[in-house]
């Protein structure tokens, strides 16, 4: 079913028209998160068809604030011969300087949800969960906010989640998502991903 959204022509004057706090604000600050980073236990990384996501967690790696870096993501397939997205990923991160021995692969995952049911399994077989206690997770930066909610709701609830989005000049930027129609799907998508994750269970509040 193709989702239509209304404002799709409207998008960028509306935002020029209104000097004050907004709904496309509202959106912007509801999703679009990021904090400083800082060292953790390990860096998470969510697949996807572009390299830019696992950028921030190789700049931890190498400023020494983490010595980890985990990568979660299967994504579209569609020859045997081909590299999951965790694999293309973890050879770029070794490309960079990162040692394969300090990489931690999941490949099956084929959504957000999966990415951190699967990969929390691996994560608690190699350093259980009990032992870590700071973690960032990267990924675009339209989709911090669902990654954030469902890792508070498959991870241990002691964790504190550092959320670094990938700022590649080819990502959906925060300061203007709205001034296109194919930034603005994605946005809109996102927010019907988030509503479906809450009547799925998928996603925590707190």
């Amino acid at each position: 079913m193709v989702m239509k959204i209304p404002f799709f022509g409207s998008c960028a004057r509306q935002k020029a028209n209104n000097k004050r706090m907004d709904s496309l604000d509202a959106i912007t600050k509801f999703l679009f998160i990021k904090d400083h980073p800082t060292k953790v236990d390990f860096a998470f990384v969510l697949g996807s068809p572009t390299l830019s996501s696992v950028e921030p967690a190789i700049e931890l790696y190498l400023s020494h604030k983490t010595s980890w870096i985990v990568i979660s993501g299967h994504g579209p397939v569609i020859q045997e011969n081909m590299l999951t997205e965790a694999e293309l990923y973890k050879n770029y991160a070794i490309a960079r300087g990162v040692p394969e021995s300090q990489i931690l692969i999941e490949t099956r995952a084929t959504n957000t949800r999966e990415n951190f049911v699967f990969a929390g399994v691996s994560i608690e077989a190699q350093f259980g969960w009990k032992n870590v206690h700071r973690v960032s997770i990267s990924g675009k930066p339209f989709h911090m906010r669902r990654a954030l909610m469902t890792a508070r709701a498959h991870w241990p609830r002691h964790l504190d989640l550092i959320m670094l989005p990938s700022e590649h000049l080819d990502d959906l930027p925060a300061e203007t998502w709205w001034q296109t129609e194919g930034g603005c799907r994605f946005v809109m998508r996102e927010l019907q991903a988030i509503g479906t994750y809450a009547l799925t269970g998928d996603i925590a509040i707190i």
